[in-house]
């Protein structure tokens, strides 16, 4: 699996915020053209929004499968997290300067018994007949979570399992490890990649 440098990071700030402005001002989205391999590899995303005064929760969508290049990825659950979270309303176009993003690159999903969880590497999917749950590994330390077992509670309640326990012969536990970047990192963005403001095809 390729990584993905401060320059593409950068690209895909730059191609989430764009698109998401034009789609909430013009219901379309920006065509992206990119050389980079690294952004045209196959790969699953999250994005957070968040308000930028407040650090405030906004909206997070993403997909833990890879369906599709990870820029279009990334593009796509912008606008899920925008427009359909269901604890949220939906983001306007005037709120959009007044939001971060936050972009989670995932690595496939793998399984993982709970003794080998590492706090702030792992993510965790957990799945259990219809029911199901995704943590993102930056989740213990946002929410003062120190164990593992703690870790697995809470994606036990994201779920909706009921109370933890592993034994479960249909309990099935991922793993996953995320490149994850924000709007606090900037780059040099001229001469890698263009976006042409028309729909994606």
């Amino acid at each position: 699996m390729l990584s993905i440098n401060a320059q593409e990071r950068g690209f895909a700030l730059e191609a989430a915020r764009s698109a998401l402005t034009m789609f909430l001002a013009r219901g379309v989205l920006p065509k992206l053209r990119t050389r980079s391999p690294s952004l045209l590899q196959l790969r699953g995303s999250f994005v957070t929004l968040r308000r930028r005064d407040t650090g405030e929760l906004r909206g997070c969508r993403g997909e833990c499968h890879p369906l599709r290049a990870l820029i279009e990825s990334v593009v796509q659950q912008t606008i899920c997290s925008a427009t359909d979270d269901a604890r949220f309303p939906p983001v306007t176009d005037k709120e959009v300067d007044r939001l971060t993003i936050r972009i989670s690159a995932l690595t496939p999903l793998q399984r993982i018994q709970p003794g080998t969880i590492v706090l702030g590497r792992h993510g965790l999917v957990i799945v259990k007949g219809r029911r199901s749950g995704l943590l993102l590994p930056e989740v213990p330390a946002h929410f003062g979570l120190r164990t593992a077992d703690e870790f697995l509670d809470a994606i036990y309640r994201k779920a909706q399992l009921g109370p933890r326990n592993m034994t479960d012969d249909d309990v099935e536990l991922y793993s996953f490890e995320t490149e994850a970047w924000d709007d606090d990192e900037s780059s040099d963005l001229s001469g890698l990649m263009k976006t042409d403001p028309e729909s994606i095809d």
